[in-house]
């Protein structure tokens, strides 16, 4: 038996269908799942951020949903804490934790128990960068990284002001690429016994289910959301509201584009974003790839499937 405590991963592309998975397999090996999931965290922002519903849950215990205010600050650093919080609690239950979620930073920094808490700051080199990105925009600042750091600039979106920002300052303070400094981290081992699934599907009928997502969310109030995000206080220079959806629909709230653009907007930035999650796992070690297509698009397939790897790797009996 392996005295290292189970987890199972189940990531993916947004919009490939983790979360119905993920409260299936959780009923199959007496699980609960912790979401990895960097929007579904903050309460009132259900339908942006597709959220799991109460009934789609089916009883099963949901970690790290509906946990925090817009206004609060959700990273890396404060991820891992409540996970790890989390992590407890499943154990304590005699339930086996199965991590669902698209933000593969954040499942890598759990699984091998990376620190980023310790990264110095220069708050004077930090300011002067956010004056870049303010005064001459997101991509002077891009560019600035593509320079210092190539491999790092091909992996933050252009958009990502923080992480931007955060692999400049790496690499002013000590001289490194952060992309080394990643590499290095991610040959770390694991102190738990683990499967690593990736759910994932032809890139076609993926790219049509987002755009179906999107109009769905449209139709089920996305923009009366945010409209009540603005009313609570809700800012565009908060985290929260740098989500997908959210800054295009605050776009066109605030008069600075028309809705039908700021819809293609967010299809295609989901799409996008899709790709470079895409990207992400497959440079990740130990991944199992679960294509859709090789199972007929049958879930008990796909999970009998998963079934018989976890019992294989003593994680389930």
């Amino acid at each position: 038996m392996n005295d290292k405590q189970p987890i199972i991963i189940l990531a993916g592309p947004t919009a490939v269908g983790k979360s119905a998975l993920g409260v299936s397999l959780a009923k199959a090996v007496n699980g609960a799942v912790l979401s990895a999931d960097s929007m579904q965290v903050y309460k009132y922002m259900d339908i942006g951020s597709a959220k799991i519903n109460r009934e789609e849950m089916q009883g099963i215990p949901h970690y790290l949903v509906d946990l925090l205010e817009p206004a609060e600050e959700f990273h890396v650093v404060r991820f891992v804490s409540l996970a790890k919080e989390a992590l407890s609690e499943i154990y304590a239950n005699g339930q086996i934790p199965i991590v669902v979620g698209g933000t593969g930073f954040y499942i890598q920094a759990l699984l091998y128990d990376i620190d980023f808490s310790e990264q110095e700051c220069d708050a004077a080199y930090r300011r002067s960068l956010e004056k870049i990105a303010r005064e001459q925009g997101a991509q002077a600042l891009h560019q600035m990284l593509l320079e210092a750091d190539p491999k790092a600039a091909e992996e933050i979106h252009v958009n990502n002001v923080k992480r931007t920002i955060r692999a400049l300052e790496f690499y002013h303070l000590s001289g490194n690429r952060i992309s080394a400094h990643n590499e290095k981290e991610r040959q770390k081992k694991s102190a738990y016994n683990f499967a690593y699934f990736v759910l994932t599907d032809d890139r076609g009928k993926l790219y049509e289910r987002i755009n179906s997502r999107v109009d769905l969310m449209i139709q089920s109030g996305l923009v009366e959301e945010v409209e009540r995000l603005k009313e609570m206080g809700c800012r565009r220079d908060m985290v929260a509201m740098q989500g997908l959806g959210y800054k295009e629909i605050l776009d066109y709230l605030d008069g600075r584009v028309p809705l039908p653009e700021a819809i293609d907007t967010i299809k295609k930035e989901t799409r996008h974003f899709a790709k470079r999650q895409l990207t992400w796992f497959r440079r990740e070690r130990d991944v199992i790839w679960l294509d859709k297509q090789d199972f007929a698009y049958k879930q008990e397939q796909i999970l009998s499937h998963m079934l018989a790897i976890l019992r294989e790797k003593d994680i389930v009996e």
